[in-house]
């Protein structure tokens, strides 16, 4: 587990938050929880409801659609982050490949941080648009590797254009 002072430099490092001044990210810091995980552990799964964002502080984390791995994130990575601001159910699974420790950030914690520092809302933003268009990157590769592959579209589509969190 992190000290307070711990915390508040890491956080300080995740991109969605490094342009934050400091007076709020120790309250930010301050607010979020903090959980352990063993391996092969679901953190969550395709299809619940999610309500928080993840940071991942220690280990390595898979996101995955059923057997098919999207990405996989290790310390200073957040994922979840889409839930935050929709009702969707979650787009993927994410499940830990070693001891994994988080840090959560809830949506009433982000919406306060948002009305107080807007800038969190642009930062995630850009995350997300990153996001999306890494995954449009892997479509076009996917289709150009297997152009008159009936599935590929399809599986792949989905995952690119529907940001569900």
């Amino acid at each position: 587990m992190l000290t307070s002072v711990e915390r508040l430099l890491f956080v300080r490092g995740v991109p969605i938050f490094q342009e934050l001044r400091d007076d709020f990210l120790v309250r930010l810091a301050a607010v979020m929880d903090e959980v352990a995980f063993p391996p092969n552990h679901r953190i969550f799964t395709e299809g619940e409801e999610g309500r928080s964002l993840y940071i991942v502080v220690s280990g390595l984390v898979r996101v995955h659609i059923s057997d098919r791995d999207l990405v996989r994130l290790q310390q200073g990575a957040t994922f979840g982050e889409m839930s935050l601001f929709d009702a969707e159910p979650r787009s993927a699974s994410v499940t830990t490949l070693a001891p994994c420790e988080c840090l959560i950030l809830t949506q009433l914690q982000l919406y306060d941080a948002i009305e107080e520092t807007p800038g969190v809302a642009i930062n995630i933003i850009r995350l997300l648009s990153r996001r999306i268009r890494e995954l449009n990157k892997k479509l076009n590769s996917y289709e150009q590797a297997a152009p008159n592959s009936p599935q590929s579209l399809p599986q792949t589509k989905n995952i690119a254009l529907t940001p569900r969190g």
